[in-house]
């Protein structure tokens, strides 16, 4: 215990002596929710950022596999196809027809209710609601299952959230939701659940102060390692929920502390070839590209960057060198987005990761990028948003 706390002190001193790279103080407020939500002005079709979501997307969606279940791998698929509908000002149909062919439904697991990867699908549905559709079956699913999990956490239940991706794929819809119907409980519980993988989970919380990144779950508390993804999802949940919530939310300076924090140890540890090593303080594990997380770090960098959250000057170049290893190396001339590592817990798994290993939360985090990296590329001018179809329509 002694020696990983001293080895992890010495990792914090060289992440704190730049803690410069945050860029602006805590202080600065943030822009207004309406100004930075994900369906900011869309950009021109010819814009090469878009050209690269698209193809992405199509060469996912006419070779992938498993394409129809609600689950989190196609929830986050369809967020970033959603975004890339969003940037591009063009729709391929996709995420309505999905959306209506599961019902609106979120995964039921009886024996693990709230098991935060059957919500993911909420993020989705989300979306096509605000930006798309605002029917309201879209949402009952999704909001009889935040308000029995809200029931839940008010008698003590804080404990669902006990692996660091639960941040990004239940903690938003919370937030949006309690946001859309000014529902201050749907928020505060998600804070409580927030505060027990903060602070609790493992004995001492996911978030290690020291480096500004997250464990994985409680089992790898204390340890040197700090896997790409799993921090991915932390650093996207919370780059989503603060788009979402008011600039004035008495819970958003934690929330920014910790992006902030995570931001400047992002900078600070991403590889000269423009990705993050998938064991984020350990070059030598496994050191090959890997695209998922990469993918997720950038679009809450880039968003960052947009918004005046970071300052350009100190996190652009990070952006564009992450965006340019995704788009020349993970990005194949067919369309494939490969060096995405497969479904894992840690950085281990799935190994080795090729230019061929590909999957839809790959493609998702790459789409969610790109619409954050189109706001700040030069030529991408906005666009009209499109109109999306479903079962009932021609397209």
């Amino acid at each position: 215990m002694k020696r990983t706390s001293g080895v992890l002190a010495a990792i914090a001193g060289l992440v704190l002596s730049t803690s410069v790279f945050a860029g602006q103080s805590e202080a600065a407020p943030a822009p207004a929710p309406e100004a930075t939500a994900p369906g900011a002005p869309a950009v021109a079709a010819d814009c090469a950022v878009t050209d690269s979501m698209n193809s992405a997307a199509d060469y996912w969606l006419a070779n992938g596999t498993d394409l129809a279940s609600a689950d989190w791998q196609n929830a986050t698929f369809h967020v970033g196809n959603l975004a890339m509908v969003l940037a591009s000002g063009e729709s391929n149909h996709q995420t309505l027809p999905w959306a209506e062919a599961n019902e609106y439904q979120l995964i039921s697991d009886p024996d693990n209710e709230f098991n935060p990867a059957n919500e993911a699908a909420g993020n989705a549905y989300l979306d096509l609601y605000t930006y798309f559709h605002q029917d309201a079956p879209i949402l009952a699913a999704l909001r009889q299952r935040v308000s029995d999990e809200v029931t839940s956490v008010q008698k003590g239940n804080t404990k669902y959230w006990n692996h660091v991706d639960a941040l990004n794929m239940a903690w938003p819809s919370f937030v949006r939701l309690g946001v859309m119907d000014k529902n201050d409980a749907d928020i505060q519980a998600a804070q409580e659940l927030f505060h027990h993988t903060e602070k609790q989970a493992g004995g001492h919380g996911l978030f290690n102060e020291l480096t500004g990144l997250w464990y994985q779950s409680p089992d790898d508390v204390n340890s040197l390692t700090f896997w790409s993804r799993g921090n991915g999802w932390a650093f996207a949940g919370l780059t989503t929920v603060l788009q979402s919530l008011p600039a004035d939310d008495p819970r958003r300076p934690e929330y920014l502390r910790v992006y902030k924090k995570m931001a400047g140890t992002l900078r600070f540890v991403q590889r000269r070839d423009g990705f993050w090593n998938v064991d984020l303080l350990n070059p030598l594990d496994h050191p090959g590209p890997e695209s998922s997380g990469t993918s997720l770090f950038t679009y809450g960098l880039a968003w960052g960057v947009a918004n005046g959250v970071l300052n350009t000057h100190t996190y652009k170049p990070a952006v564009d060198k992450a965006w340019n290893a995704l788009t020349t190396k993970a990005l194949q001339p067919n369309g494939e987005f490969g060096y995405v590592q497969g479904e894992a817990s840690g950085p281990r798994d799935a190994q080795p990761v090729t230019s061929t290993d590909t999957a839809a939360y790959g493609v998702g985090a790459y789409l969610m990028a790109g619409q954050q990296v189109a706001k700040l590329t030069p030529g991408c001018e906005p666009a009209p948003t499109p109109a999306l179809t479903g079962t009932s329509a021609t397209g």
